[in-house]
């Protein structure tokens, strides 16, 4: 795909970025903790650009036991100090309590009987929002989706979702088809939708 014409923020000459958007970014996403694993990454990204997280991305599941949330919400203060000494990931205590913390948010909210996935697509009825973008630039940074999403994360005790990570977080599952009408990859996606 990399000899056609994709979204402008996909840049032609970085490969991993162009692996990204060709195989995985608006694909949606309906496993729970595949999309957990995604609005962590999002929450890290905060501050950085996202190919600074595409290239930590499997060191960071590594040190992050696979971003199983039930591993995740057991770390203690020296398993956080050991994930600090690697430089292979964002090495931010707050981003790393954070993700603590959210980790036993989402398994609050797997207790009480809600699945994150069904959470998550409940925003847009269960279908992806198509953004019919001709330029990615003219897109917006937040929705009132995205508003909302972020604020229910918020009252469930998850951190680093403001709505602008959380609308990119809904663009890359899926939730939203934003890549741009003349890329291959906007009619693809949505024929991957349930």
């Amino acid at each position: 795909m990399t000899d056609q014409v994709s979204c402008g923020w996909a840049p032609i000459k970085d490969p991993l970025y162009r692996d990204y958007h060709d195989r995985e970014w608006g694909v949606p996403e309906y496993d729970s903790r595949a999309l957990w694993e995604k609005l962590q990454l999002d929450g890290m990204q905060a501050g950085l650009a996202w190919i600074t997280i595409l290239r930590k991305r499997e060191t960071m599941r590594e040190e992050f036991d696979g971003f199983d949330p039930e591993k995740i919400a057991r770390w203690d203060l020296p398993r956080i100090e050991k994930a600090l000494t690697n430089p292979g990931i964002i090495r931010s205590p707050k981003k790393i309590e954070a993700c603590i913390g959210n980790a036993r948010a989402f398994l609050d909210a797997a207790d009480a009987g809600e699945d994150f996935s069904d959470f998550c697509w409940a925003f847009v009825d269960g279908k992806p929002i198509i953004g019919h973008l001709v330029n990615y630039k003219d897109g917006p940074t937040k929705t009132d989706i995205s508003e909302a999403c972020s604020k229910a994360l918020k009252q469930r005790g998850h951190k680093f979702v403001g709505p602008t990570i959380v609308y990119a977080w809904m663009q890359a599952c899926g939730l939203y088809n934003d890549h741009e009408i003349s890329c291959p990859r906007f009619k693809h996606v949505q024929e991957l939708a349930r």
